[in-house]
């Protein structure tokens, strides 16, 4: 554990970068294979990757900066100080603020990348990806606040394959039905 907080506190770019690119392309392949879909071949795989390591760059810059920005509400008195003193409601505030601004964007991101890298205008499911900021996104990244610094963009990456499998489930329930 101790090497791994030491690689995220001397690379947190790059680290979030790995991790992403590794995480996110795993969620993402787990996810096809459970909704009985092709699983992408390798080179897919490296462009899923590359994907993957320019929105890590975007989160983590995206993570950073809400939690400065939620600081800063409090500092402006614009949220309670509470925020700042308790570890739940900071995480939750943070967490709010960085999937209702910056998901969106995200969201929009990751589809736009996907598609110019696979070559492909599919731009399908678009409010079903962002409600899942709502009903997992918040809640997940509230846990993820809640934690030291350097295990944020760790879980968050980690976070990708969860969804990727609840996502899988739904629809393979849904082919199923079909």
């Amino acid at each position: 554990m101790h090497f791994y907080v030491k690689f995220v506190e001397s690379y947190p770019i790059f680290s979030a970068v790995i991790q992403f690119a590794i995480l996110g392309t795993i969620g993402e392949a787990i996810s096809r294979k459970m909704a009985r879909q092709n699983v992408f071949g390798f080179f897919a795989a490296l462009k899923k990757a590359v994907v993957w390591s320019l929105l890590a760059i975007m989160i983590k810059y995206a993570f950073v900066g809400f939690f400065g920005f939620t600081h800063a509400l409090v500092a402006s008195h614009l949220l309670p100080v509470a925020v700042d003193n308790n570890v739940f409601a900071r995480a939750f505030a943070v967490s709010s603020f960085t999937n209702l601004i910056f998901g969106p964007i995200m969201i929009y991101s990751h589809r736009f990348l996907d598609n110019l890298l696979m070559r492909r205008h599919n731009y399908s499911n678009m409010k079903g990806a962002i409600w899942t900021l709502v009903w997992f996104w918040i809640p997940a990244h509230t846990v993820t606040f809640s934690l030291p610094v350097n295990y944020q963009i760790g879980l968050a990456a980690l976070w990708s394959v969860v969804l990727g499998i609840i996502l899988g489930y739904f629809e393979s329930k849904r082919v199923v039905k079909s």
